[in-house]
């Protein structure tokens, strides 16, 4: 009867647990790391999406982002919007962002905060992987919207080994840099 009773209390304290706000495509239990390299200056521009998890509602149809550190850094989100008729726009919203520490940010915008981590950016600073915290998000960045598969692979890898889940990451097709 003891044995029921306790069952019955972790039961009852499950169904009253808090469930996630949203899609998590990381293991929240494994340390998210940043890299070590740390030069504004080599990390600013702009950068092609190459991969991703599906997107946020205010981040579907992300193409490329842009980082312009200063005396107040922004992130630069370039977005290809299309109608139901199949018309398409290109959009782009620029969001000041806190600094944190090295390689990470807070950002406001229309679906509350996002910090964003550079967990990986390869020493020519090429590519780049890009996650948050809490899961909601992870990317591959790079220069250029065809070549470096060798950096491609390493970034989805290093998005792995922090937890990430690696068939969430959708590939964009080589060269689509609209």
């Amino acid at each position: 009867m003891k044995l029921r009773v306790s069952l019955f209390s972790l039961l009852l304290l499950a169904a009253c647990a808090t469930a996630p706000t949203g899609p998590g495509y990381r293991d929240t239990g494994q340390p998210l790391s940043v890299t070590t390299r740390s030069d504004h200056a080599r990390l600013s521009g702009d950068w092609v999406l190459r991969a991703a998890t599906p997107p946020t509602p205010d981040m579907a149809g992300l193409v490329a982002v842009g980082f312009h550190p200063g005396e107040t850094d922004t992130f630069t989100f370039t977005r290809r919007v299309c109608d139901a008729g199949g018309a398409c726009e290109t959009r782009r919203i620029t969001r000041p962002a806190t600094v944190l520490g090295p390689n990470r940010w807070r950002l406001s915008g229309p679906s509350g905060a996002l910090e964003l981590w550079v967990v990986w950016v390869d020493e020519g600073y090429r590519t780049a992987a890009i996650g948050t915290p809490d899961g909601s998000f992870g990317w591959v960045l790079d220069r250029a919207a065809s070549g470096g598969g060798d950096r491609i692979t390493a970034a989805r890898e290093i998005l792995e080994f922090n937890g990430y889940d690696e068939g969430a990451l959708r590939m964009r097709p080589e060269g689509d840099n609209t």
